[in-house]
């Protein structure tokens, strides 16, 4: 029997007008991504591209793909940074992990205090989607460092649209469900009014933190090392060659014995052997 061309079976999908995708578009979609932000897409991705790039065809009045791919090939579209927000994946929670947050907080910051003269600390949060993770970061830094240390947090991601977000800091108040209670009066606002069921990170740990997008395949703005990454969850849409050259970035980016922590499906074993592993996908670098 013959098949029906893919297009259609994806077009059907939808329950919406039919959207033409051929395999020249996929190739054409996974490459682009794969070239600027080192997004990995293989066969299995096809649908998902389908159901996100949709929307952007749909925003755009066209109806085929190969029309959506050829206003990419003009690297100064604005269509390229909406591409770009909808292909990256930006699921996130507060503390989450929450073993990472537990030994920053009773091992890694008692130490620094022990051994750091100059009280200053700097921490980068690559890949902080809608901004639960550096905020928590923050809620830690903030109930461990004394008044009188220098910190603040980096965070960057890919998506401009999370790292808006993330910059405003409010969130549904489900975002915060089982978060204790004294943290949460310490650095939360509740809404009321229009804003009722909505909660805003108070203005004093915000001002820590500091939002900005960045790929991660292109040039860092940062000017100084840094003592501790967070980059959890995110080399996993890398390819081998692209995880060695971002770890090995990592460890010229860090000072002398600092701190990387990544997903709980990551690792570097076989990747890099700049860093010593402590446990829990936790790494210390070591040259």
């Amino acid at each position: 029997m013959r098949e029906e061309p893919r297009t259609r079976e994806m077009g059907g999908m939808t329950g919406n007008a039919h959207f033409e995708f051929t395999d020249r578009d996929f190739q054409f979609v996974a490459r682009f991504i794969g070239e600027r932000a080192g997004i990995v897409l293989g066969e299995g991705k096809r649908e998902l591209v389908y159901g996100r790039l949709i929307r952007r065809l749909r925003a755009l009045g066209l109806r085929r793909f190969g029309d959506y791919c050829a206003l990419l090939e003009d690297d100064a579209h604005e269509e390229v940074e909406h591409f770009i927000n909808a292909l990256t994946t930006n699921l996130t929670s507060f503390f989450r992990e929450p073993h990472h947050f537990e030994h920053l907080a009773t091992n890694l910051l008692p130490a620094l205090l022990r051994q750091r003269g100059d009280k200053r600390l700097r921490v980068w949060s690559a890949g902080c989607s809608t901004g639960e993770e550096p905020y928590s970061i923050a809620m830690v830094l903030a109930e461990v460092m004394p008044p009188s240390w220098d910190w603040k947090v980096l965070a960057t991601d890919l998506d401009s649209n999370v790292v808006r977000t993330a910059a405003a800091g409010i969130y549904g108040i489900e975002r915060v469900k089982g978060m204790d209670r004294v943290r949460l009066r310490r650095f939360f606002q509740r809404g009321g009014g229009t804003r009722e069921g909505l909660v805003r990170v108070r203005g004093e740990l915000r001002e820590r933190v500091r939002f900005r997008r960045l790929n991660l395949l292109e040039p860092w703005p940062l000017r100084a090392p840094v003592d501790i990454i967070f980059c959890r969850n995110v080399v996993i849409y890398f390819d081998k060659p692209t995880q060695r050259s971002l770890f090995e970035r990592y460890a010229d980016q860090l000072v002398a014995e600092g701190h990387l922590f990544v997903g709980h499906s990551e690792s570097l074993f076989k990747v890099c052997d700049r860093f010593r592993p402590l446990g829990g996908t936790i790494y210390q670098k070591v040259r």
